[in-house]
């Protein structure tokens, strides 16, 4: 274990967390929200420093990451915690639950990038927010040996961290959950409006994407929402609609396919990358010029195939397009 960063100690050897939106106070042996956390004696411990419940190599798109690093494998590992509770968890068992964990240091973890020529390392699965102190550690040493690091994360953290995280951090997708704080309340036990403040911060100094994942009857109704907030930051920053299964506590029906298409079609004319993810797509998961058509990334299968001469200007017209490419 490490001590944490980011609280404050109270009387009777009780602590107070400040690392996200919950600032947990915390009874001495007693844990956070998050389970990652611990207060011993009036210390607060990152307890899962260092324990990772898997390292597994997958397409950066799988991430989904489109507009960085595309073609290549990412080394993804994460830890066995969350800070929030959403009840249509996809990784429950390893967020929400007690499971298995190994002893992964920082210095193995640059190792096996570099010994295996992998450029990237995505701290993902569960939340990394909770992970703070050895994903701060980690990225700080890989910014050293020039291979990245990616956060596939919901967001829920305060600014002063994330400040912090962005000194070292190269890309981020961030899980918008819905657009109403009712949703984010009722169904994640979290709020909205610390995830709105990540993103826009995100969005002034890394390569930033973001997730919603579409459910019927709970959130199918706030891309509208979510597109206009994403086209006052930035109209290029890709956003991905993905297909909802149900899962853990969670039994609507599964997104109909015809309600993303929908979907996609709309936020099309809003901004200029848009992506759907969990179906069969037909073109939708492409890259093309904004202001050409020109066909710059296709993908099939987490599979990027780019324009022989793409590199980060439109082949035809010469546009800029969103992204870090090599």
């Amino acid at each position: 274990m490490k001590e944490a960063l980011f609280y404050e100690k109270l009387e009777r050897a009780k602590v107070q967390c400040f690392l996200c939106p919950h600032s947990c106070i915390i009874h001495d042996s007693e844990e956070g929200i998050c389970r990652a956390r611990i207060n011993i004696k009036g210390t607060l411990y990152a307890s899962s420093y260092g324990k990772t419940v898997t390292v597994h190599k997958d397409p950066v798109e799988k991430k989904p990451l489109y507009h960085f690093l595309p073609q290549t494998q990412t080394l993804s590992i994460g830890h066995n915690s969350c800070n929030l509770k959403c009840r249509f968890c996809q990784n429950y068992h390893i967020s929400q639950m007690q499971s298995r964990t190994f002893d992964i240091s920082v210095d193995q973890l640059v190792k096996h990038c570099l010994d295996n020529q992998i450029p990237s390392v995505s701290f993902t699965y569960t939340e990394p927010v909770t992970w703070f102190e050895f994903v701060l550690d980690a990225s700080r040493e890989l910014k050293k040996h020039n291979i990245k690091s990616i956060m596939v994360s919901n967001g829920y953290i305060n600014p002063e961290p994330l400040k912090m995280l962005l000194e070292y951090v190269d890309a981020f997708n961030i899980d918008l959950k819905a657009f109403t704080d009712h949703f984010y309340q009722s169904l994640c036990s979290a709020s909205l409006k610390p995830v709105l403040k990540a993103i826009e911060l995100i969005s002034e100094s890394s390569h930033l994407e973001v997730t919603n994942l579409v459910i019927p009857e709970e959130n199918d109704e706030d891309y509208t929402d979510i597109v206009d907030f994403i086209s006052k930051l930035n109209p290029n920053i890709p956003l991905h609609f993905s297909k909802y299964y149900p899962q853990y506590e969670m039994m609507n029906p599964p997104t109909p396919d015809t309600i993303l298409k929908e979907i996609y079609e709309y936020a099309k004319s809003r901004l200029n990358n848009v992506y759907l993810g969990n179906i069969i797509t037909s073109g939708e998961n492409n890259t093309v010029c904004p202001e050409c058509g020109e066909l710059i990334v296709e993908r099939r299968n987490f599979k990027a195939i780019i324009n022989k001469d793409f590199a980060g200007h439109c082949t035809d017209c010469n546009t800029r397009i969103y992204g870090i490419w090599r």
